[in-house]
């Protein structure tokens, strides 16, 4: 008996169901389980992007996105009850499919003008618990252009099903939070270099929002442009087309001077080679960078910050690699600056020692401190407030990361 097109579609649909359920069940991190298991009905249905709601019911009424997969970062985003496509999904508990969604008086169109990212076709299915409206499940956008059918509908409301008994069995908290300002934002980012033959486009259209005190960590391939961004957010290399904007101000395209002086006192550096200068020490290290700065942190009082003051007479030789890098993060310390830009911190240090250096970052952080850091290391996401990982050249996968673990608590 010839099975059917349908037929099939069903039946793997159906496995994919089984393997949601199962993920679920057996995880250990149920906030985990939900971000593998909107993967599978994303890469099933053949979509975009995808999106976990959350509605902070006993509080401000507002819905807020809690992970998502693909599209654009929706950092700070949130919409009231009833308000976009989304909104009236919780308002009103029923599931929305919608053909075309730039042309429904329901949809927030300025979610497009803040990410860039144009919302075209969409299922949007309640997250419902015993009682209330929990959230919802947004799928985005057909890469083949289709309209979602039935057997996707339904595999969505599965999906929420599950979650739904997930969430009440085990009492997962969504995560939502109250958002302070974006300290940084990157609007449809590309990055190209060589011309003609040689021309590569490493960025190809990146957006993200990193909010004042974040620990951001970013993930990804050898490749997929995690350095090549951040050498733009820190002013190392200017983009091709898109927006820069810093605190307020715009550095898309701005002289060389406007850079270097954006350098100068708004970012701090640390690096996987620690880039110290070998015939001065310590102390002296950060007075040379100080030097530069308008108004720089005390040498003396950035090595007590990290748990060196004793080694400020010290040579880079004179120390180990743990205790050299701990000095460059004193040096960006000294600068004062807005945020800090880590590149593969711990890759050239063994455990203990990367504990070490993770713990005295985890302390910057808790003092307020923004942080951006490029990792192979997956463990080391697990200290992040949120995760995002890079793909072909775009942001592919954000996760908001509820409860942060500590510096020691990491092994690998």
């Amino acid at each position: 008996m010839q099975v059917t097109v349908m037929e099939k579609k069903r039946i793997d649909y159906t496995q994919v169901v089984w393997e949601i359920t199962r993920m679920l069940q057996e995880a250990d991190s149920l906030e985990d389980a939900l971000r593998a298991s909107l993967g599978e009905v994303v890469k099933a249905v053949g979509a975009e992007a995808g999106t976990v709601w959350a509605y902070n019911i006993s509080g401000d009424k507002r819905i807020y996105p809690s992970f998502w997969i693909g599209g654009a970062d929706l950092t700070g985003l949130s919409l009231e009850a009833g308000e976009g496509i989304a909104g009236t999904v919780v308002k009103e508990g029923k599931t929305t499919v919608v053909r075309d969604c730039q042309k429904d008086e329901r949809w927030a169109g300025r979610f497009d003008e803040t990410t860039g990212f144009v919302t075209k076709s969409m299922v949007c299915v309640p997250l419902i618990n015993k009682y209330d409206v929990i959230g919802c499940i947004q799928i985005i956008n057909k890469v083949d252009g289709t309209l979602y059918n039935d057997e996707d509908v339904s595999l969505c409301e599965n999906l929420a099903m599950l979650t739904a008994i997930a969430i009440d069995g085990r009492g997962l908290n969504l995560g939502i939070t109250e958002g302070k300002p974006s300290i940084i934002s990157l609007r449809n980012v590309t990055k190209t270099y060589g011309e003609g033959e040689t021309k590569v486009q490493i960025l190809k259209g990146v957006n993200l929002d990193v909010r004042e005190g974040e620990f951001l960590v970013i993930l990804g391939e050898s490749g997929c442009g995690k350095s090549t961004m951040l050498n733009i957010i820190g002013g190392m290399d200017q983009l091709t087309t898109g927006n820069f904007i810093f605190d307020g101000k715009d550095y898309s395209h701005v002289d060389e001077n406007t850079l270097t002086m954006y350098r100068r006192n708004s970012v701090g550096f640390i690096f996987q080679a620690y880039n110290l200068m070998p015939t001065l020490t310590a102390k002296e290290n950060l007075e040379f960078i100080g030097e530069l700065c308008e108004d720089p942190m005390d040498a003396e009082a950035a090595l007590e910050k990290v748990g060196l003051g004793q080694r400020k007479d010290n040579y880079p030789s004179q120390m180990s690699g743990g205790q050299q890098q701990r000095v460059s993060i004193a040096r960006a310390l000294v600068k004062k600056p807005k945020v800090i830009l880590a590149d593969e911190p711990t890759a050239a240090l063994d455990y203990e020692t990367s504990i070490e250096v993770l713990t005295v970052l985890e302390e910057l952080i808790k003092a307020g401190t923004t942080l951006l850091m490029v990792t192979h290391n997956e463990e080391i996401a697990k200290m992040a407030n949120r995760v995002i990982r890079m793909k072909g050249g775009v942001v592919s996968e954000v996760i908001v990361n509820s409860h942060p673990a500590s510096a020691k608590e990491l092994v690998w």
